[in-house]
């Protein structure tokens, strides 16, 4: 039952609220391909704890640009359009792409585009990493004020990694961040007609959700996962040890805390970035149709 007239379907949501099960459904009704557009789903060491589909889940539908990065990669929302254009030119035609995921700067580069910044060379990136190694984050930030004031502004003081890629951007090219933001490439999906769907599960019902599934991703192996991970001795600054979860199993494996309070950190954690994704989506994206994840499938195919 496929309709030309939407050449793509973007489902978002906070973490637990039923996306990849509702984005198989319709990949399943519609003849499409489920593309991950979530920043943690993408490494391929990190199945259980970011709740990656099952290979059963994907052996339903076609999934694709899951696990598909190592985690000593630094995978940016750059590579991440290239390679989703290069999907989007392998399926054209034969596919329906239905991206999902929480990650709200992957689907604002999918249909606004990114900010037109030039690449940071490796040697300067690798510099500025051993130059912020022993410092702490509100540190950084008073760093940044002194070389960037103009972005320094418009960061929290505990937002490590976009400091530091600030702090990047402006040894690379002398310039502020924000300097560059009004640059932007168009976005992939800019001349196609697309749906763009938010599922809003109610807050107290999400947090239990996200709690339960915390625990269910113990039973199912979360623990040797990220034992595995912490094995490889990757740099904690690396986006796959920064995984909801990962730091406080890594801290229970080190013998620093309890795994009972590990998982009450991942939960916490996890209930806390939900929270923050309500708030993104509604600030940055606000064109999209916000529904439940019970009336999601109707409402796609209404829409469709």
């Amino acid at each position: 039952m496929r309709n030309d007239r939407v050449g793509a379907v973007l489902i978002a949501g906070p973490t637990a609220s039923g996306k990849s099960a509702l984005a198989i459904r319709l990949a399943q009704a519609l003849g499409g391909v489920v593309v991950n557009a979530d920043s943690m789903q993408t490494y391929r060491d990190l199945r259980v704890i970011t709740a990656r589909p099952t290979p059963g889940d994907e052996a339903l539908v076609p999934h694709r640009l899951y696990g598909h990065v190592d985690a000593a990669v630094n995978y940016s929302v750059g590579r991440y359009l290239a390679d989703a254009a290069q999907l989007l030119e392998e399926i054209q035609g034969k596919a329906l792409p239905i991206f999902v995921g929480g990650t709200g700067l992957y689907f604002k580069g999918l249909t606004e585009g990114l900010s037109d910044i030039p690449p940071v060379p490796e040697e300067i990136r690798e510099a500025v990493r051993l130059e912020c190694e022993s410092r702490e984050t509100p540190d950084l930030h008073r760093l940044l004020a002194e070389r960037d004031p103009e972005t320094a502004a418009t960061l929290r003081p505990s937002d490590r990694m976009r400091i530091m890629r600030a702090l990047e951007i402006f040894a690379a090219t002398g310039k502020p961040l924000v300097s560059f933001h009004g640059l932007r490439q168009p976005g992939l999906l800019h001349d196609r007609k697309v749906l763009k769907l938010f599922l809003e599960p109610e807050r107290e019902e999400l947090r239990r959700r996200i709690d339960s599934r915390f625990v269910a991703m113990m039973d199912q192996g979360a623990l040797e996962e990220v034992r595995a991970l912490g094995e490889r001795r990757l740099d904690p600054m690396l986006p796959a040890m920064r995984a909801h979860g990962v730091p406080g199993l890594l801290a229970h494996l080190r013998g620093e805390t309890t795994l009972e309070d590990a998982i009450e950190r991942g939960q916490g954690d996890t209930r806390r970035y939900a929270k923050r994704q309500f708030t993104w989506f509604r600030h940055q994206l606000s064109d999209w149709t916000w529904v439940t994840p019970e009336a999601g499938f109707d409402a796609a195919m209404e829409a469709l």
